[in-house]
């Protein structure tokens, strides 16, 4: 087994050289055209901005983990605006077969014509549903294809998209046709660690983990999306949001996503900063925590650590 893990590391060092090679070399003026940077509703930090703009150089699928509600989802639509490209979303879910994102073959409703006698039956293609894949490989302009939350599907998933997505073709044998890709379009392809990913399919992406913001670019995001809120309760905000996140024993800890909801109640309820300021015994679960707070451990965590701060008081 160390063996084996000693040849794949070798094999993926080598792998990471080649494609810093390739971006190095690649054009400026080519890099500047398909250049993705944060946008009016998207504050993308400059490691992600290089991991998407090497992906779409080195044509290949780009794979983004992080914590749910960190933005991994909506970076396609971004991505998609700011090379203004159409998208595609294929969300996965854990009955999704890879086979549906090619096509499907419709026998069934093929039969049934037949016994109806209905002439469209003798064209095979009339029951060939196309999958994002082949919308994707057939679209007249480059596309940006989500497949989003791949983790969710069975594992031999990823596996069964490999020979797709490295020879950006594959054959339809109702028809005898074969699908190629008159472009490659840009993937996305989001995973939300629910399960691990074969290595012979992280071999083929540009790998990026998008950590979660620190409280200076929290800031910016607050800001695209709340421009007119104020300081004083952005400031009171973000403290107490950190505070509750480091809590040790959490179950799920608040979001971005979350956040945002949170300051949007904050702002609607009128709420004084003072209030999120105040560190009493009895405001240790922040007002409107239900934005924030989304399981009942972690809300008998707070009421615990409360009684015995009381206590110890």
């Amino acid at each position: 087994m160390q063996l084996n893990y000693f040849i794949f590391s070798l094999e993926y060092a080598i792998y990471v050289q080649q494609i810093a090679y390739e971006f190095k070399h690649t054009p400026e003026s080519m890099r500047e055209s398909m250049a993705f940077k944060s946008t009016d509703s998207y504050v993308a930090t400059e490691d992600l901005q290089m991991a998407v703009n090497a992906a779409i150089t080195l044509e290949r699928p780009l794979l983004i983990k992080g914590e749910p509600g960190t933005g991994k989802t909506v970076l396609a639509a971004e991505i998609a605006n700011s090379l203004d490209a159409p998208l595609m979303e294929w969300n996965i879910k854990s009955t999704t077969k890879a086979q549906q994102g090619l096509y499907e073959y419709d026998a069934v409703a093929r039969l049934r014509d037949s016994q109806l006698g209905n002439e469209k039956v003798h064209d095979i293609a009339n029951y060939i549903k196309k999958g994002k894949l082949w919308d994707a490989f057939t679209s007249k302009k480059r596309p940006v294809l989500l497949i989003d939350e791949i983790d969710k599907a069975d594992i031999e998933f990823p596996n069964d998209l490999l020979h797709e997505l490295d020879q950006m073709q594959f054959h339809v044998y109702e028809t005898g046709e074969t699908i190629t890709a008159k472009q490659r379009p840009v993937i996305l392809i989001t995973s939300n660690n629910e399960k691990d990913l074969p290595d012979a399919f992280l071999r083929r992406c540009f790998f990026h983990y998008i950590q979660f913001p620190d409280q200076d670019t929290m800031q910016k995001i607050i800001d695209v999306h709340f421009p007119d809120i104020k300081s004083r309760l952005v400031s009171a905000a973000l403290k107490r949001f950190y505070e509750v996140r480091n809590i040790p024993g959490l179950k799920k800890k608040p979001s971005t996503s979350e956040l945002l909801d949170w300051l949007k109640l904050l702002m609607v309820q009128d709420i004084d900063p003072e209030t999120l300021r105040k560190t009493d015994n009895t405001k240790l679960i922040p007002p409107l925590h239900g934005a924030l707070l989304k399981n009942e451990q972690d809300v008998h965590l707070f009421e615990r650590l409360a009684f015995l701060s009381r206590r110890e008081g």
